[in-house]
């Protein structure tokens, strides 16, 4: 299964989703921001690409749904609730990802 994680600036949060779940056999990790300022932007190949898609926020959801609204239908998106409070690779963020996103993996 192709997993997709976004957050705003794929700095911190999704990145570290990314980096935490990379090496799971049976998946395929990317993640993406939704900031013009992102590391690596959402876009409509990425959308395409993923099978399953982790929002951090609602707003996040949003963004990607009006910008690229037909690649966006119909796609599975989970908003995990996880507010930018957190730095790359943080203890709080990997046990929050991880007890958040278990039951899909």
């Amino acid at each position: 299964m192709n997993i997709l994680f976004v957050c705003s600036r794929n700095k911190w949060r999704s990145l570290t989703a990314e980096t935490i779940f990379k090496n799971h056999s049976d998946h395929q990790i990317k993640s993406a921001g939704t900031e013009p300022s992102a590391r690596i932007k959402i876009n409509a190949k990425l959308i395409i690409w993923a099978d399953l898609i982790f929002m951090m926020e609602k707003k996040h959801r949003q963004r990607m749904s009006e910008r690229f609204p037909e690649e966006t239908d119909g796609k599975e998106i989970i908003i995990l609730r996880i507010p930018d409070d957190y730095q790359y690779m943080d203890e709080d963020l990997i046990e929050e990802l991880t007890s958040k996103v278990s039951d899909y993996l």
